[in-house]
C-alpha cells in the first residue's frame, strides 16, 4: 500500500467542492498527508487588437472575476483547514495545469470529482479523464452523483 505524504486536490469550486474536499480531507488524515488544494481558471477571453479601447475594461473584468474566485478558493481551503501557502490558483487548461502543478510540486496523488455523465457531463468529465492518463502520480476520482 502507498504511503502519501503530498495529495493535490483539484477542485471546479462547484456545488459539490465541499463534499469531494471532505473526502480529500479524510484520505490525507489517514494517510497522515499533507493536502493542498488547486483551481484552475480557464484561460480568460482576450479582446482582438482593434478593440484596444475596450481592452482596460476587459482587463478590470477579468481581475474581479479572479479576485472573486480566490475568495471562494480560500472559503473551500478554511473549511478543509488548508493553509495560505498550500492553496493554488493558476491559469491555463485545467486537465493540463492540474497534470503540471501535481509533476512539479511532487505530489504523490491527485484527486478530483467526476460526474461521469452523458452528453455535457462528457465533456465536463473530460478533466478527470484526462488527468487519469497523463498524471505521473495516482489519480482518485470521487464520483458525483446528482441527488
Amino acid at each position: 500500500m502507498a504511503n502519501y505524504k503530498k495529495i493535490l486536490l483539484a477542485t471546479d469550486l462547484s456545488e459539490f467542492s465541499g463534499l469531494v474536499g471532505g473526502k480529500a480531507l479524510t484520505i490525507a488524515t489517514t494517510f497522515n498527508a499533507e493536502l493542498s488544494l488547486l483551481h484552475v481558471v480557464d484561460f480568460l477571453p482576450m479582446l482582438d487588437s482593434s478593440y484596444s479601447e475596450i481592452l482596460p475594461m476587459e482587463i478590470g473584468i477579468n481581475e474581479q472575476m479572479l479576485e472573486i474566485v480566490k475568495g471562494r478558493l480560500e472559503e473551500l481551503a478554511k473549511g478543509l483547514h488548508i493553509p495560505k501557502e498550500r492553496q493554488l490558483l493558476e491559469l491555463g487548461t485545467p486537465k493540463s495545469e492540474i497534470v503540471r502543478v501535481a509533476k512539479e510540486n511532487g505530489f504523490e496523488m491527485i484527486i478530483v470529482g467526476t460526474h461521469g455523465r452523458r452528453g455535457l457531463g462528457i465533456l465536463l468529465g473530460s478533466t478527470a479523464a484526462s488527468v487519469i492518463h497523463h498524471a505521473s502520480c495516482d489519480v482518485l476520482t470521487i464520483r458525483l452523483r446528482d441527488e
